[in-house]
């Protein structure tokens, strides 16, 4: 019996190592054009002093790169940081959306999704603009963190970079899905006055998508900071407001 054990898990081991990271980006060299290139050279930031600068693109849509994705959810870990290391944009989305759509499955085994975690957090440095964060961030990290300890999150919001700030509030995203609303306004507390329009951004998407589910609790925290807050954090926060209240919110704002 133990044998037959150890063939099966040998058998499903030598399944997973069949899928590499040289394949990935093998079939997704397959995809580029340089017509997408063009388009997202445009839609990125990329000179010098933008938050894009110095990153390749290679020129491939992003529903090809996530179909692709899917495909390679059995991935290793370890073959996903390599992934991440590529110089490559689409190569290291790549890899965050693998992980993303594999946590997304019901039955994916918890040790994955904790390996998931840890490779996001240890190698943010990789994870250098807003779309990645956001692949990693809006289940991934979340759906990880949803019934343990939180403490992690409110460290990157005080963070010097802005995408482990920006990681910091899209990872409440999950929470407020399940009902929990707590961290998302606390850590908002934190980066209210942030200086970054990436951030403002992502902080309004997040109290607006909070707000959906306890209003009265959004509206507490723009009485207390609208005359401060950064105009398009407020913007971003109240999308959905009426037209008389977003009105009377903006011209409170700084």
């Amino acid at each position: 019996m133990a044998k037959s054990i150890k063939s099966t898990k040998e058998k499903k081991a030598a399944s997973t190592n069949e899928l590499t990271a040289k394949q990935f980006i093998e079939r997704l060299k397959l995809l580029q054009s340089d017509e997408e290139l063009k388009k997202i050279q445009r839609y990125f930031k990329l000179e010098k002093g933008d938050y894009g600068y110095g990153d390749k693109f290679m020129g491939v849509k992003m529903g090809q790169l996530f179909a692709l994705a899917k495909e390679f959810g059995d991935l290793p870990v370890t073959e996903i940081e390599k992934l991440l290391e590529s110089p490559v944009h689409e190569v290291r989305a790549g890899a965050v959306s693998i992980m993303d759509k594999a946590s997304r499955n019901k039955k994916i085994d918890g040790e994955r999704l904790e390996a998931f975690y840890k490779l996001y957090m240890r190698r943010h440095d990789r994870i250098n603009n807003w779309d990645l964060v956001d692949l990693g961030c809006l289940h991934m990290t979340g759906s990880y963190l949803y019934g343990k300890p939180r403490n992690g999150l409110y460290k990157l919001a005080k963070s010097k970079n802005i995408w482990e700030r920006r990681t910091a509030i899209l990872s409440t995203c999950y929470f407020i899905k399940q009902g929990e609303l707590d961290d998302t306004f606390e850590i908002a507390e934190l980066l209210v006055n942030d200086k970054e329009d990436l951030v403002h951004k992502a902080t309004g998407w997040m109290l607006r998508f909070a707000g959906a589910k306890e209003p009265k609790r959004l509206v507490a925290f723009l009485d207390r900071h609208a005359a401060t807050m950064p105009r398009t954090l407020l913007r971003y926060a109240i999308e959905h407001f009426t037209q008389k209240q977003r009105e009377s919110y903006m011209k409170k704002a700084k």
